[in-house]
């Protein structure tokens, strides 16, 4: 599937860039170049010096770009087959009291890829999206969930192109460094005496970093344009995912923060009349008529008409047991 392909991943040098770009690599060893395109050039030179890389270095470019930059971008597309958009501003706080920054890159920036890559003529854009684009509360969930709209509208935008976008939405990958995994084992390690909980009726969709690349490569082989791939992924309460990290310890709940949640969303009731079933995932096809697309899915059932996916009403649980064996393994 990617062997003679060039790639380009936007954010390479994040938790999910790093792990994708390895994993290309591994599986696809005649794989003819992977560019990671991102703007710190500190985080791509300790990138470039780890050990996983080295036996890599001839097929592995990195280019200094923002994705607020279009001529700039349009220069790193040039000769690229395939582009994985993985840059964001991402954490929820930073996105409320920077609002414009926010925008600029999560909403302009997507907007300078689609145009880049149509320009480009880009084959595949698989741009990654977030649990908060579904029915946001929060500045960051909105400027993703345009995000996403901008990419399912691409297909669209391309007009006679070849060029196909779709998006993958995934929730809290453990181990990552957003993930409050590391928050309570910092905690753990300061010999904190309690953990702190904001809701102890709150629960959270988990999965590997494995797991996500496994749903970018499954959209990259199989889509056909406008699709938004969920993941299915086990979910956890937040009390037992203190106990599996500290169970000695009390937990104090503290309140909901602004922007927060009680359950992950990923996919709404509205949502469902588009919404088709596989065994490990879902897609939402997209609302709006796609006239040079034809949706070829043979082995997919239609959801029913209320159906609405959450970590509330999640049928895959994490225990205790199961999140200890997770953070071992990460």
């Amino acid at each position: 599937m990617l062997n003679g392909k060039t790639i380009l991943v936007t954010g390479g040098t994040g938790s999910f860039g790093k792990k994708f770009i390895k994993t290309v690599f591994e599986k696809y060893p005649d794989v003819k170049k992977v560019i990671v395109y991102s703007r710190d050039e500190f985080k791509q030179f300790m990138m470039s010096n780890m050990s996983e890389f080295k036996p890599y270095e001839n097929k592995l470019r990195f280019f200094i770009g923002d994705v607020r930059d279009k001529e700039r971008m349009m220069r790193a597309f040039e000769g690229v087959d395939i582009v994985v958009h993985a840059a964001a501003l991402k954490q929820v706080p930073a996105c409320e009291y920077n609002p414009f920054e926010a925008i600029k890159t999560n909403i302009y920036g997507a907007q300078n890829v689609i145009d880049c890559a149509i320009d480009r003529g880009i084959k595949k854009v698989v741009a990654l999206s977030t649990d908060k684009a579904c029915a946001p509360i929060n500045l960051y969930g909105a400027t993703k969930l345009c995000s996403d709209k901008l990419f399912i509208a691409g297909n669209s935008y391309s007009g006679s192109k070849e060029t196909r976008f779709s998006v993958v939405r995934y929730g809290n990958v453990a181990g990552s460094r957003g993930s409050v995994i590391p928050f309570f084992q910092k905690l753990v390690e300061e010999g904190a005496k309690e953990l702190p909980i904001t809701d102890i009726r709150m629960t959270r969709f988990w999965l590997k970093l494995e797991q996500a690349v496994e749903m970018v490569l499954e959209a990259i082989q199989n889509m056909q344009g406008g699709e938004l791939y969920v993941k299915k992924i086990p979910s956890m309460k937040m009390p037992d995912l203190a106990s599996a990290i500290a169970p000695n310890l009390k937990i104090k709940e503290v309140g909901i923060r602004p922007g927060e949640k009680i359950h992950e969303q990923m996919i709404t009731k509205e949502d469902a009349p588009n919404t088709i079933e596989f065994k490990d995932f879902y897609i939402i096809l997209p609302q709006i008529d796609l006239e040079n697309i034809e949706y070829r899915y043979p082995n997919a059932k239609k959801v029913a008409p209320d159906f609405e996916y959450h970590s509330g009403n999640n049928d895959r649980w994490l225990t205790v047991e199961d999140m200890r064996k997770l953070i071992k393994e990460i």
